[in-house]
């Protein structure tokens, strides 16, 4: 959610004024297996709590990149790790002069390893040492993690302008203690940040697994947090190839800026559509739309 957010025609510099509420809402096109480039705002309808809202701001590569990476540097994931170091340099480079990337780790605890910085060797490097952590006490605290670097980029960017990702590298298991993927979801809507998943071939849903008896642990899923809040999961092989195929990815993603109701109540957790406008969907008519699906009114 934006304090306040940019009147200005596509491909103009956004203009922000103050006392206006303005949702930001990232959203990638997929027509099958290929990303859909080259849309306009005349191509989108956004839907707030099912209502239509008229989007007042359109932009892509106009608007700066914050991307923060979360590292599992639990035991099974070190070969993924590595592979992902070895490319850190080479798959950086995908983006741009404005661009900002961080660097975070986890396993039973988080912290965070290269703050937000245009220096991509720096950020790479961090990246490159990640394997060697070992001062996070054992355990997989994937939602706990997620909620911290969530925080993280919120205090970090703040009311700064652009698009804001949240890319997580981990096996999705784990058990968590009294931290469910809903509260982790409400703190990636209160970030604004969308969450993309690089996870290991046999990673799975929750759904695809056996149950749990005690409630106060629910298990991790990542592949929840990333369809809610409109980012993608692809499953690695190699990590340091689909590391860099993902930042590509969002580099072609769209932002789109509407005006907040008037009537929403601070605290609120308020439901959001995006959809393709008729004239679009004929030309893509099986194009999937991926955007979150919620924010929280301020």
């Amino acid at each position: 959610m934006e304090p306040a957010a940019p009147a200005a025609a596509e491909g103009e510099t956004p203009v922000f004024r103050t006392g206006v509420n303005y949702v930001r809402v990232d959203a990638q096109v997929v027509d099958g297996k290929r990303v859909v480039g080259g849309l306009t705002r005349d191509d989108f309808a956004v839907f707030d709590e099912n209502v239509p809202r008229p989007i007042e701001y359109f932009g892509r590569d106009s608007e700066p990149l914050w991307v923060a990476l979360l590292l599992d540097v639990s035991g099974s994931m070190r070969r993924y790790l590595d592979e992902m170091g070895v490319v850190a340099r080479k798959a950086l480079r995908v983006l741009g002069p404005e661009d900002r990337v961080a660097v975070l780790l986890f396993a039973r605890d988080t912290k965070v390893a290269q703050e937000f910085t245009q220096d991509l060797d720096s950020a790479a490097s961090a990246i490159g040492a990640a394997s060697r952590e070992r001062g996070l006490r054992a355990g997989t605290a994937i939602h706990s993690a997620v909620i911290e670097a969530s925080h993280y980029i919120r205090k970090a960017v703040e009311n700064r302008p652009g698009r804001r990702a949240l890319i997580i590298l981990t096996d999705n298991e784990g058990l968590n203690y009294q931290v469910d993927a809903q509260m982790a979801m409400r703190a990636l809507f209160d970030a604004d940040s969308v969450l993309n998943a690089i996870v290991t071939p046999k990673a799975k849903a929750p759904a695809e697994r056996n149950g749990y008896a005690n409630p106060d642990f629910t298990p991790s899923d990542v592949f929840l947090l990333a369809r809610e809040t409109g980012g993608e999961v692809a499953k690695a092989q190699r990590a340091g190839e689909t590391f860099e195929q993902m930042l590509e990815s969002i580099r072609l993603r769209y932002s789109l800026h509407y005006r907040a109701p008037d009537d929403v109540v601070s605290g609120s957790l308020r439901r959001i559509r995006v959809e393709l406008t008729p004239a679009a969907r004929k030309r893509y008519g099986r194009a999937e739309v991926r955007a979150r699906s919620g924010y929280t009114a301020p």
